[in-house]
């Protein structure tokens, strides 16, 4: 075999670099161009790790070991070319060389022959190790190897070159990807058009595979997913996590980054086979802070296992800052839009009010004024308990299981008689609404936990009260079901006088929805079924 020509070699080598718009795309044509040029039958690149580890990027036998495959300081032929920067050349038998290491897990091919060349570039320590192999013996001249090491030193120097590149130009580009997002972001007066705009911008800027934004919940101690512009599905419904179980959490009791090499393999990553199935791989959590009080954490994930430079990491910081400042400025106009236009919700419903004082005064069922005066009270603080759980909640957005939850415990103090014992479950989802359909809602579920606790205990002094919500389809189902004395037969709650029960067949129609009641296995099941206004 003669030395390939000293131009043909330099100039593959530098035709790799030219030519790769990533560096795994580079490191992969670089061990092709090695095989060519020398006669290997196959070639991997090793480049090295802090530790003097190495970890394979590029291989012509098994690809797919690509980032998985790692080797620890002074292993095996490869390990000893990189800390003694000599090359290492076993012309046959290599198995039997006592320095040989098998890589671990890996079916490795038949090897005779094995080549291991330090990447060293003119000044400096090695930046890896290349190998060459054959499946029969090897003895390459001495102006051979003088070339390979040459050509091997071109290899470094086209490494070194592409990092430097890269680094420049990716410093540039996050520069402009942090204006880029900070302006984006503060055009919009909007929580969730801030957020959807964060996750989008930042993706598309930073070159990210994922982004999504969670916020945190103070109250329950979760993150809740707000915003992603992953496509599927299933990532756009995960669940909400627990600050204490999940990376996303450390990053904010930590108030720092935290990176995630390879998320498929990390054992504290919640969701490994939704990560493979979206290719997901290296991770960088970023807390999102305002004065040192966490509100949420930005999450990016990229499509290859990689570092996050750190000018990388401090464009991060800087925009979850940003973001953070955002997101409280929104918050804090939203409020103010609210208290302006709070005068004209409680006209509103000192109207509905009204309506429901007539209702009552053409309503000749009562016995005594005081059960008429009661009744009255009660729809009122129905609505006076969505107004306060606005002012606690969601800006302008009030969850259904929280409006339960209140009236359940205002029924308990107020209408329980010292002979009965009821008691009561709420269960389901917290779906938000919009302030008009949380009070109709109020209304309706004020009357059917009034009419279970006057009506449906009669006769039966000891029973469960169920209230359960489900969110399906942007259908949402309500149901209040109590145990005690069943509906008579041929019970039709559209033809019965009773006002409570004309209330909520109204406002059901009046949310688009139906109202029905009817006996269940011995249980007596109202069910209002509406679907969710898509604004207001």
């Amino acid at each position: 075999m003669t030395a390939p020509a000293p131009l043909s070699g330099c100039s593959a080598l530098v035709s790799a670099v030219s030519h790769a718009s990533s560096k795994d795309e580079l490191l992969s044509e670089l061990v092709a161009v090695w095989v060519k040029l020398s006669g290997a039958d196959s070639s991997d690149l090793l480049l090295r790790e802090p530790g003097d580890g190495l970890v394979l990027k590029a291989s012509t036998h098994f690809p797919e070991m690509n980032n998985r495959l790692k080797l620890g300081k002074g292993i095996g032929l490869t390990g000893q070319a990189l800390v003694t920067n000599e090359p290492i050349y076993v012309q046959k038998a290599a198995r039997l060389d006592p320095r040989y290491a098998r890589y671990p897990g890996v079916d490795e091919p038949d090897t005779e022959a094995v080549i291991s060349l330090p990447l060293t570039p003119a000044t400096g320590q090695p930046l890896g190790v290349l190998v060459l192999r054959k499946t029969d013996a090897w003895k390459p001249t001495p102006a051979m190897r003088a070339r390979f090491e040459e050509l091997a030193q071109t290899t470094a120097i086209c490494i070194q070159a592409f990092n430097n590149a890269y680094q420049v130009g990716a410093q540039v580009n996050r520069l402009g990807a942090l204006s880029e997002v900070s302006k984006t972001i503060a055009t919009s007066p909007y929580v969730e058009e801030i957020l959807q705009l964060l996750v989008n911008v930042t993706a598309q800027q930073f070159n990210y595979r994922v982004c999504t934004v969670r916020l945190l919940d103070d109250h329950r101690g979760e993150l809740v997913l707000r915003a992603t512009q992953a496509p599927a599905k299933a990532y756009q419904r995960k669940r909400a996590i627990k600050l204490g179980e999940s990376i996303a959490g450390r990053a904010i009791d930590e108030n720092r980054p935290v990176i995630v090499r390879d998320v498929q393999v990390e054992d504290d990553y919640i969701g490994h086979d939704l990560a493979v199935e979206q290719g997901l791989r290296s991770m960088i959590c970023v807390p999102l802070t305002l004065q040192d009080r966490p509100i949420g954490v930005i999450s990016c994930y990229t499509s290859e296992v990689r570092d996050f430079p750190p000018e990388e990491i401090k464009a991060l910081e800087t925009l979850a800052k940003q973001a953070a400042v955002s997101i409280e400025h929104s918050k804090l106009q939203v409020r103010n839009t609210l208290m302006q236009e709070m005068h004209h919700r409680v006209k509103n419903n000192l109207q509905q009010v009204a309506s429901l004082l007539r209702l009552q005064m053409r309503h000749s069922s009562y016995s005594t004024l005081e059960e008429a005066l009661n009744d009255c009270l009660s729809r009122i603080l129905a609505i006076a308990a969505v107004h306060d759980l606005l002012s606690r909640d969601d800006l302008d957005h009030v969850g259904i299981r929280s409006i339960a939850e209140t009236l359940v415990h205002h029924h308990q103090g107020s209408l329980m008689l010292p002979d009965k014992t009821i008691t009561f479950e709420v269960r389901g989802v917290d779906v938000k609404l919009a302030i008009t359909q949380a009070t109709q809602m109020a209304l309706v579920l004020n009357e059917l936990i009034q009419n279970a606790l006057e009506h449906g205990f009669v006769h039966t002094p000891v029973g469960e009260v169920h209230i359960n919500i489900e969110d399906k389809d942007d259908e949402i189902s309500v149901w209040v079901s109590n145990s005690g004395d069943p509906l008579p037969d041929g019970f039709d709650p559209t033809v019965v006088s009773h006002l409570g029960l004309k209330i909520v067949d109204n406002l059901a129609r009046g949310l688009g929805g139906r109202f029905k009641m009817s006996n269940v296995l011995g249980w007596t099941v109202t069910e209002v079924k509406f679907p969710r206004a898509s604004g207001e």
